[in-house]
């Protein structure tokens, strides 16, 4: 997973202090839609400096994937693989759809505990890999 940020402080462990601006995917034809969905989000993220960046440039940096497929699995797989296991004991009770929801609630309540566990462990290490661009002059 990459993405382009700029560095905005540098530490002397190695690291680096990053801005990332998320864009919406909205066009941004707001009269289009009747509404603003065109939101962006700044994120500043801890990102390890192998290549010695200077404040203001913009760089390229990779995510490890593994938390992130590990969030999704347990995001969209989970809940539906409880969900049939649910159904098929409820089923046989004769409580086939009780099953399934309650089955389904719990898959829901254990992506948000495993949620909250991987955000504040912050398992996902961000790595600068190139310059994206030129320095911004302050």
């Amino acid at each position: 997973m990459e993405q382009i940020v700029r560095v905005k402080k540098v530490h002397e462990d190695g690291t680096v202090r990053a801005v990332l601006v998320r864009q919406s995917a909205c066009s941004g034809d707001c009269h289009k839609c009747s509404g603003c969905g065109a939101a962006t989000q700044t994120m500043e993220l801890l990102v390890n400096d192998p290549i010695g960046v200077e404040v203001g440039d913009l760089v390229t940096i990779t995510g490890s994937t593994g938390p992130v497929l590990g969030a999704a699995a347990m995001l969209y797989m989970l809940p539906l693989a409880l969900f049939y296991i649910g159904y098929y004991i409820g089923a046989v009770l004769r409580h086939g759809a009780l099953g399934g929801g309650l089955g389904f609630l719990v898959g829901i309540g254990a992506a948000v505990v495993y949620d909250r566990t991987v955000a504040r462990k912050r398992e996902v290490v961000y790595t600068i890999t190139g310059y994206a661009g030129t320095r911004e002059e302050g």
